[in-house]
């Protein structure tokens, strides 16, 4: 299990996106050397975790719970199948482009080392935006990403630390749950009676998502 690339975006201002800025950074591209990876602080007033990437709107990215966005390479050669064009690492707006990890199926709470120092820990999964629809100019992708329920994941800092393409990825602790990545995307979005079953991952779960299945279990029980 290695790290393939680490990816940073800069803003570009486009006309599919509704971010107060104008702008987005969902456009990543791999860089060379090593990066700083720190938690930014909270949601609303810290970009990303991943020091040099910009946010386009922190309305909806960045912050503590989503400091890092990470996204498989398998999952990247499938779509390339299905759409029948290249993608290359960071056109899916993720800052790691992993190989031979299951992002799909990590759990909420799993933590992963990369490189030396760098702790993550997997908090939620991305859900897809017309930000991310203009930006890959597909049509229907939204539905389409949403169907293929290969989401990737977002990842606190719990240790800082620098990361370079190549570093090893290791996973130091698997929590005994069943909320996968998967799991929890399909609560958000296809499934929500799953939503009933996400507070299973505790407090690693991402704060909107805690809140989310909460307010669900109070309308319908659970």
């Amino acid at each position: 299990m290695k790290l393939l690339s680490v990816n940073l975006g800069r803003h570009k201002a486009v006309e599919y996106t509704d971010a107060p800025t104008g702008a987005t950074a969902i456009d990543k591209r791999p860089v060379e050397g090593p990066v700083r990876v720190v938690a930014p602080g909270p949601k609303g007033e810290g970009g990303s975790g991943v020091v040099g990437d910009e946010i386009g709107d922190l309305r909806h990215h960045g912050g503590d719970a989503q400091a890092v966005y990470a996204f498989a390479r398998e999952d990247l050669d499938a779509w390339e199948g299905e759409l029948g064009r290249p993608l290359a690492n960071g056109v899916f707006g993720e800052n790691l482009t992993t190989s031979g990890i299951d992002v799909t199926g990590a759990k909420i709470g799993e933590r992963w080392r990369v490189g030396p120092d760098l702790v993550l820990e997997v908090t939620s999964s991305r859900i897809p935006c017309a930000t991310f629809a203009g930006h890959l100019g597909e049509r229907g992708w939204v539905k389409r990403f949403t169907h293929k329920a290969a989401p990737g994941a977002y990842l606190r800092v719990v240790e800082p630390g620098e990361i370079r393409a190549g570093d090893p990825v290791e996973i130091v602790r698997r929590p005994d749950h069943e909320v996968t990545v998967a799991f929890q995307f399909r609560s958000a979005t296809t499934e929500r009676a799953l939503l009933s079953r996400v507070l299973a991952a505790g407090d690693a779960l991402h704060p909107e998502a805690i809140d989310a299945a909460r307010k669900y279990i109070a309308k319908y029980g659970g």
